[in-house]
């Protein structure tokens, strides 16, 4: 959209929304990432910017909790109960428009005025509307996914789905000439099936699930982005010297690995390493930032040898590489 059709828009009262700030703004960025890691929650930050005396939207919920922090000007908040309460990314408020309509009509639960400082908490499913007052209102919506039961009940279903592809029972076909439009010709099949489910969804390991869960939500936080050329290059050159940066935002841990190796998680991947490189591997997690010759535990051509993989693997950037 051009500039001039926004200054319409904006004077014509329509809000002004900045998405995706804890992308783009460096300060944001870290404030989000950091929030995230404390809560163990991904977080995600816009900004609003409301003409006076306009409402900047319709009574809605949302499908993750909010924070609210007024940055300028002041915005009258109306806050209603729930008409789904705790309600998940697949069921937006929009579905249920006519239930919020008329739930919006009733005595509000919070009715305030934030100013510059305030800050307002909005678990999901709250119905809420803000209208600016006498001047412009700007203030930033600290959204917090919520990692939910759901998400471990889809993870586990995800693994069911890829166990059970292994029955040769529920890969058989059909029979020929089947109705599909009479329920009775496949009531037996999906009997079977159903039974089948149920037995393989008994021999999930919940800590296999428990990891999906893991890799699933790490995956919502994208790492700082690298320069591949300049990073490769930087490898190809590492010394005792270089500086080693575990990656701003990656998320990563260590566990037992096969046959007595470590497994570095890093987002969604699953990296295997010696068990000897095991202390030098938490050494650099621990302190976020060493030269390659104070990896601990190691020989000097062992250490350049983990240094130059954790560059190629983008676990670790080379702060200062250039082309």
């Amino acid at each position: 959209m051009s500039s001039d059709a926004v200054l319409r828009l904006f004077a014509d009262g329509s809000t002004v929304v900045l998405q995706g700030l804890h992308r783009l703004w460096p300060p944001l960025i870290e404030f989000a990432d950091q929030l995230a890691a404390d809560l163990g929650h991904p977080t995600q930050v816009n900004a609003y910017i409301t003409p006076p005396s306009s409402r900047g939207f319709s009574p809605h919920y949302d499908v993750h909790d909010v924070f609210v922090l007024q940055v300028a000007g002041e915005k009258h908040w109306t806050i209603h109960e729930p008409v789904l309460r705790d309600p998940l990314r697949t069921q937006p408020w929009n579905d249920r428009a006519a239930e919020v309509a008329a739930a919006a009509e009733r005595e509000p639960v919070i009715d305030a005025v934030l100013r510059p400082g305030d800050a307002l908490y909005l678990p999901r499913g709250y119905l809420h509307s803000a209208r600016a007052l006498g001047e412009i209102s700007a203030h930033l919506t600290i959204g917090v996914h919520s990692v939910t039961r759901w998400a471990a009940a889809e993870s586990a279903l995800d693994l069911v789905r890829t166990l059970a592809a292994d029955d040769p029972q529920l890969r058989g076909s059909l029979p020929l000439g089947l109705d599909l439009s009479d329920p009775d010709a496949v009531r037996d099949d999906v009997a079977a099936v159903v039974s089948a489910l149920q037995d393989w969804l008994g021999r999930v390991d919940p800590a296999e699930v428990a990891d999906r869960l893991r890799a699933r939500t790490w995956a919502q936080v994208r790492p700082e982005p690298v320069a591949p050329l300049a990073q490769s290059v930087a490898a190809a050159a590492l010394t005792d010297d270089t500086v080693l940066r575990l990656r701003r935002r990656l998320r990563c841990s260590l566990r037992e690995g096969a046959d007595g190796g470590v497994t570095l998680l890093a987002g969604r991947r699953s990296l295997a390493f010696p068990a000897g490189q095991r202390a030098a591997l938490a050494e650099l997690l621990a302190v976020g930032e060493l030269k390659a010759g104070d990896l601990p535990g190691l020989e000097p051509a062992e250490r350049l040898t983990l240094a130059r993989r954790l560059v190629t693997e983008s676990i670790v950037t080379v702060p200062d590489a250039s082309l």
